[in-house]
C-alpha cells in the first residue's frame, strides 16, 4: 500500500517552506568521523522530490529531495580526498564519500542547460534540512519510480499522497523547468523567437 511506503524523511510528516533569505549552510556526509563537509553560501533553489534512478535516496525512501545552488555558492570544506565522481559519463558528475557512499553534490561540466548549477540534498545538514532551506516545491520523474521495481498499482497513491502534501506530480520536471530547458536548446539552435502568435 502506498501510504506504508516512505517518500522520503523531508515528506513524511508534512512539507517545511523554509525561510526567506536563508543564508544556507554546511552539509555532511554519513560517517561517523572525518566528514566530508560542503558549505554552501546560498539557500537552494527549485528543491524537488525526484524518483529518477541517478539521484542518492535516503534508506529506505523512494523519492530523492535535491535543490541547485550557483556552483559559486558551494565549496568543499573538509576531506576533499573522499570524494569520487559516480559516473564520469553522466552529464551530472556526482560526487560521492568512498567510504559511506551518500552523495555530496553534482556539478555539470559540459554544456547544459543547468550548467553552473551544482545539485545537493539539503537532508545532509545539521537537522535533516529542516533548518530553514526552501522547501519541497515540486516532485518530478514520478514514473521512473516503476523502473526501480515500484508496483505500477501503487504509482497513482504515491501522487495522491504528493497532492496531499500540496505538491504537483510529473514525469519529467516541473513547466517552468522543462521551459528553461527547451529555451536554451532553442536558443543553442539559433531559433527565433515571435512575440505573438
Amino acid at each position: 500500500m502506498s501510504s506504508s511506503l516512505s517518500l522520503h524523511p523531508l515528506l513524511d510528516n508534512g512539507v517545511s517552506q523554509g525561510k526567506p533569505n536563508f543564508p544556507g549552510g554546511k552539509l555532511y556526509c554519513h560517517c561517523a568521523s572525518n566528514k566530508v563537509e560542503i558549505t554552501l553560501t546560498s539557500d537552494v533553489l527549485h528543491n524537488h522530490a525526484c524518483g529518477c534512478s541517478k539521484c542518492w535516496k535516503p534508506k529506505g525512501s523512494i523519492f530523492s529531495v535535491v535543490g541547485v545552488v550557483p556552483t559559486s555558492a558551494l565549496r568543499v570544506t573538509a576531506n576533499a580526498s573522499k570524494l569520487t565522481i559516480i559516473d564520469k559519463n553522466a552529464p551530472i558528475q556526482r560526487y560521492a564519500c568512498k567510504e559511506c557512499g551518500v552523495h555530496l553534490y553534482g556539478r555539470i561540466e559540459v554544456e547544459h542547460p543547468f550548467k553552473g548549477l551544482d545539485f545537493v540534498h539539503v537532508e545532509l545538514s545539521e537537522r535533516g534540512g529542516k533548518e530553514g532551506w526552501q522547501g519541497v516545491q515540486f516532485a518530478g520523474f514520478v514514473s521512473s519510480l516503476i523502473g526501480q521495481g515500484l508496483d505500477p498499482e501503487l504509482v497513482p497513491g504515491v501522487r495522491e499522497r504528493l497532492k496531499s502534501l500540496g505538491l504537483e506530480s510529473y514525469d519529467a520536471l516541473s513547466p517552468p523547468l522543462m521551459d528553461a530547458i527547451a529555451t536554451w536548446n532553442a536558443k543553442k539552435d539559433g531559433v527565433v523567437f515571435r512575440s505573438s502568435l
